[in-house]
């Protein structure tokens, strides 16, 4: 009797055999580094997150520093009685920290103010665009010089305006810059005459 051969596995059985454990390995490695990606990025969004809400809450208390407090809030109007105000005086109040002048003119101040030509002014500007229409003797003016911010001097200077001892600049008796190193005017706050007698600025 012949014996027969024990029949071995064909070789295109084998590698099939090693390519279905390779793809089954393959997959298996694809899901676990699939997994890990998933975790990783998971990992960095919640530390963005963390770190933005401590951003905020470290940014926070410096914003909220910055809004004006109640009492400024409070003085972002003020009313001011002119009754007491005698011709020639020049006063000052204090609206949003700042110094406001209010003066009352003279006709003598009120005519020098309208007689100036605009040609000779650094900044120019009539004295009409400056007062309330029909309050004319009424002059009120940020209390601030444009050059540097110092707080000039009434009734002083040779335009009998305002001085500032500062850097020597000078404004007439409408607050405009006549001579020194101030490039404009003193500014004009917003205001109104709700009687009067009486003004609101701010």
């Amino acid at each position: 009797m012949r014996r027969e051969r024990a029949k071995t596995p064909r070789r295109g059985v084998f590698l099939g055999m090693m390519g279905a454990r390779a793809r089954n390995e393959i997959v298996a490695t694809s899901k676990t580094v699939t997994t890990e990606h998933t975790r990783r990025d998971f990992l960095y969004i919640a530390t963005a997150s963390v770190g933005a809400v401590g951003a905020a809450a470290v940014a926070w208390p410096l914003i909220s520093s910055m809004n004006p407090d109640a009492s400024v809030l409070a003085l972002s109007s003020t009313e001011v009685d002119l009754t007491p105000v005698a011709v020639g005086q020049i006063i000052t109040v204090k609206w949003q920290g700042k110094p406001v002048f209010i003066s009352h003119r003279t006709k003598k101040e009120i005519q020098e103010a309208q007689d100036v030509k605009l040609s000779e002014l650094p900044d120019p500007q009539p004295d009409s665009a400056r007062v309330k229409k029909g309050k004319d003797e009424w002059l009120v003016v940020i209390g601030i010089c444009t050059h540097l911010g110092c707080v000039p001097l009434g009734h002083e200077g040779e335009y009998h305006g305002w001085f500032c001892p500062c850097h020597g600049s000078q404004y007439d008796t409408s607050g405009r810059i006549r001579k020194g190193p101030a490039p404009l005017n003193l500014a004009l706050p917003p205001y109104e005459f709700t009687s009067d007698k009486t003004i609101k600025i701010g």
